[in-house]
């Protein structure tokens, strides 16, 4: 079992999207809680996630525990978590 995060990670994510699937896959089998942020399917509509990564790409990796940020990189997102929480 993973380190246990004090704050709970985020992830803006669509429910389909194999990039997202991997990731949140890792956080299940790390047993990692984090919240979870649907965005719309449409690039244009997805205001919210180029408001806080600069872009319109999913998944966004959000760990408030570190201050970090990842954007539209499942590996780069998985080694993080797997040497934070691993």
């Amino acid at each position: 079992m993973a380190q246990q995060p004090e704050k709970k990670l985020e992830m803006y994510e669509l429910e389909h999207c194999p990039y997202c699937i991997k990731v949140r896959n890792t956080l299940k089998e790390m047993g990692i809680e984090y919240v979870s942020h649907s965005v719309p399917a449409n690039r244009a509509d997805r205001t919210e996630v180029e408001k806080i990564s600069g872009q319109q790409f999913v998944p966004v990796l959000i760990d408030p525990n570190t201050d970090t940020m990842i954007a539209d990189d499942d590996d780069k997102a998985i080694e993080y978590l797997q040497k934070t929480y691993g």
